[in-house]
């Protein structure tokens, strides 16, 4: 996995779990498999290498419970610290913004990078919460995240269009810890909303 620089991540539907399979571009074999709990108090997912879970890649967890702005610390597969990730509340009224650190490295800034995609989303989301007489489809945006550090690219996560949610994602920064990308990708998917 850490000689590949990008991925397709495919989450699987399910009712009381968010599940992810993440391969290769082509799609071919499995090189890791999340799942995250819906509704929990304390978000926390388990990175592994597979849907046998026989081996854990790493994993991100909620300092805090049910907070807009928590901060997420991400693990190895041996559960030593390799990075923290968190949603910039202040800075996401707009456009949804999130910070991704690994060890002492300035932060990498994450975009939507579409305003107006992220303004036509917001507007989609508020009409649903005003006027919930009417019902209103739920509209699979395409919106894409690219993560910079001092001017130069870090990662992207795009969002691929149809119904299921797809993205590939692009590590363009060799330093970057693998596990902590993938977990950041997982986590645009499940925590975007809240």
């Amino acid at each position: 996995m850490e000689q590949l620089s990008e991925f397709l991540m495919t989450q699987k539907i399910t009712p009381l779990v968010n599940r992810y399979e993440v391969t290769a571009p082509d799609g071919g074999e499995v090189v890791a498999f999340a799942e995250q709990k819906r509704f929990a108090l304390k978000e926390e997912l388990t990175l592994w290498s597979g849907e046998d879970r026989a081996r854990v890649l790493g994993g991100f967890k909620a300092r805090q419970v049910i907070d807009f702005g928590a901060t997420y610390d991400v693990t190895g597969p041996d559960g030593r610290p390799v990075g923290t990730f968190r949603k910039d509340v202040k800075a996401s009224l707009l456009r949804s913004t999130w910070h991704l650190t690994q060890g002492d490295r300035p932060a990498a800034i994450g975009k939507e990078r579409r305003i107006s995609v992220a303004l036509a989303r917001r507007g989609w989301e508020l009409v649903d919460a005003v006027v919930p007489i009417i019902p209103v489809p739920p509209v699979p945006f395409v919106y894409h995240f690219d993560f910079v550090r001092d001017g130069e690219p870090v990662l992207s996560v795009e969002r691929k269009w149809g119904i299921r949610d797809r993205y590939v994602i692009r590590v363009q920064d060799p330093g970057l810890d693998r596990s902590l990308a993938l977990c950041m990708a997982v986590g645009l998917d499940a925590l975007q909303g809240r």
